[in-house]
């Protein structure tokens, strides 16, 4: 037996993220677009360029303004140029901006398209054991974050970390070759501060975080949960229940966000210090400089907005910081899900089923769910082609295992099942479920009209093709006399039929599917007698000519079939039809007197 491996969780410890293996895997989806990628590297760098180019003009300005002793009018007009420049400068900056990010906003977006796709289509591969063991809504909002995370990572990372370090190094150099060392030392040890505040503080704050993000998993599983499960909530007068559950939840949020939002206030409080203290420093230095004639007016200023232009971006470190850790943290753990191999796949050489007659054969197949409790012992049996089979026995005996396992939900642990000859396990799932169509005893519907939902057997039936559905299922007297007819819509899991109503629905949408096997699970279970019998008549045309498993708990729905097997603790027991395991007066024959006296 295959042991589930560990399932990602947005809600683990969160190791350290392998942050060069998240962009690596990033990196394939971006390459779509090579062009514009560099076109919208080359405007990132104009616009910086652009930027740095400002405090120059300033400077500029400021000194020629400042020499007031000259009347010549060739001085008057220079001021103005270069504000007319500055202005043109400002505009280039914004513009080469937008035009940046419109370039690179259809990289982002075409990646975020791309991997969702792939991660959902991806989901859907996964086998049942996974999707037992996982709760939705969490591994919705693990998706929603994780598309989310790569729009933000892409959009800061690229186009605020990576640039704003570039002009630090520019400005740096300016001090240093314009102004001297200690410029130069006061704006570099100014920046490191800043960033080694910001870091830390922000690695500090992350649990609290992680606390908000939990919280926000679970109160969003346990609502979706609830909504799903409406009737059960009322039918056991749970309202209180579920709303002091979701509060819980909700609570341990708004605890996690009052962290979170004290954290902040000592994180900006450093940052605005740190700020306050280096820029005092540099207007200090500027300030003597001026004062001993060693720089102008017009330097002072450029010094003044040079630090400026640099911590407008660093003040919002901490907050991009954080983000772009958390958001490749949820980039990996979408890539997390991605990496889990299914414990059901297609082998390399898998070949598409070839259905001829439809036999379906279990040779020595055991199965349990866990070590502890073995499910199916080495059953053997084996339905012909057009045969009906039939399987009782009590609730655990191992009936609906049987059907998961002709789906190859699971695999056996031993033994091999075969259809037409053909180890199930040697061909492509696609085509062994397309082989088999199934009835279920639990029928769950899509919030949309009858009509999609029964067509969903076959998307690309005509309208034609599913009224006959409809109507070789006996649905077409119910569907009259709704207002809407076909157009009815259904509800959440289709609350808004009965469950008789959906079993109908069910079996039209496996006629429209028109499989070689029919599987019939329960599929009257929520029938009353009168429309069981109109049920009964449809399930029996329709399999007539076809090969066809029935689970069942009333044995009336089964006294037609062509055997019957009573299973028990997952053995054969009694093998026969009606007649002759009612004779036998075994295991059936005490079912049968025990359904007729209810």
């Amino acid at each position: 037996m295959k042991h589930r491996q560990h399932l990602p969780d947005s809600n683990d410890s969160q190791a350290p993220v392998d942050n060069w293996n998240v962009l690596k895997n990033l990196i394939p989806y971006l390459m779509e677009f090579k062009t514009r990628i560099f076109l919208a590297l080359i405007f990132l760098a104009l616009a910086k360029l652009a930027n740095i180019g400002l405090p120059f003009l300033i400077k500029e300005i400021v000194d020629q303004l400042s020499q007031t002793e000259t009347t010549d009018k060739l001085w008057m007009l220079a001021p103005i140029g270069l504000v007319l420049v500055y202005g043109s400068l400002r505009l280039a900056n914004v513009l080469f901006g937008e035009i940046r990010d419109t370039l690179f906003g259809r990289v982002t977006e075409r990646a975020m398209r791309r991997i969702g796709y792939r991660v959902f289509q991806h989901l859907h591969k996964l086998d049942l054991d996974f999707h037992l063991n996982k709760k939705t809504g969490g591994l919705s909002r693990d998706i929603e974050r994780g598309t989310s995370g790569i729009n933000f990572l892409m959009r800061f990372l690229v186009f605020n970390i990576v640039p704003t370090l570039f002009e630090i190094m520019i400005v740096i150099a300016i001090f240093f070759t314009q102004y001297g060392w200690k410029f130069a030392a006061v704006t570099l040890v100014s920046i490191l501060c800043y960033v080694l505040f910001s870091v830390k503080m922000t690695e500090w704050r992350n649990r609290f975080l992680r606390e908000a993000n939990k919280a926000d998993s679970d109160s969003s599983s346990q609502a979706i949960d609830s909504l799903l499960n409406y009737e059960t909530v009322k039918y056991y007068t749970n309202e209180s229940f579920e709303a002091n559950k979701y509060d819980k939840n909700l609570a341990d949020w708004e605890v996690a966000r009052r962290k979170n939002r004290l954290s902040l206030f000592a994180l900006n409080g450093g940052q605005a210090l740190i700020i306050s203290i280096s820029m005092t420093a540099m207007m200090l230095l500027a300030t003597v400089g001026v004062q001993n004639n060693e720089m102008s007016i017009g330097d002072f200023v450029l010094v003044n907005a040079f630090m400026m232009q640099l911590f407008i971006p660093l003040n919002f470190l901490g907050f991009v910081y954080r983000e772009i850790k958390m958001s490749l943290i949820n980039i990996e753990q979408m890539f997390k899900l991605l990496a889990i191999k299914p414990n059901i796949d297609d082998s390399k050489d898998a070949k598409e089923l070839v259905v001829s007659d439809g036999a379906i054969q279990f040779e020595d197949v055991s199965f349990a769910y866990n070590d502890k409790r073995k499910i199916i012992k080495n059953l053997n049996l084996r339905i012909n082609k057009g045969e009906s089979l039939a399987v009782v026995g009590k609730s655990g005996s191992g009936k609906s295992t049987l059907v998961k396992l002709l789906f190859r939900f699971y695999d056996p642990n031993a033994g091999v099942i075969k259809i037409d000859g053909q180890p199930i396990h040697k061909i492509t799932q696609h085509s062994l479920r397309k082989t088999i169509g199934i009835v279920p005893q639990d029928t769950v519907l899509f919030n949309n009209s009858i009509l999609e939902n029964v067509r969903y057997g076959r998307p690309d039936a005509s309208d034609k093709e599913v009224k006959e559905a409809i109507l070789m299922a006996h649905l077409d007297a119910f569907i009259k006399e709704l207002p809407e007819g076909l157009e009815t819509q259904v509800g959440e899991r289709g609350l808004k039929l009965s469950g008789g109503e959906k079993q109908r629905v069910a079996i039209a949408r496996t006629i429209l599917k028109r499989p070689a096997i029919y599987v019939f699970d329960e599929a009257t279970s929520s029938l009353d007698s009168h429309a069981e019998a109109s049920i009964l008549k449809a399930i029996n045309e329709i399999s007539s000519q076809t090969t066809s498993l029935m689970i069942a708990h009333r044995l009336s729905t089964i006294i037609n079939a062509d055997k019957i097997i009573v299973l028990e603790k997952g053995e054969i027991k009694e093998t026969g039809n009606h007649e002759e395991l009612i004779k036998l007066k075994g295991e059936y024959y005490a079912l049968w007197m025990a359904q007729q006296k209810e």
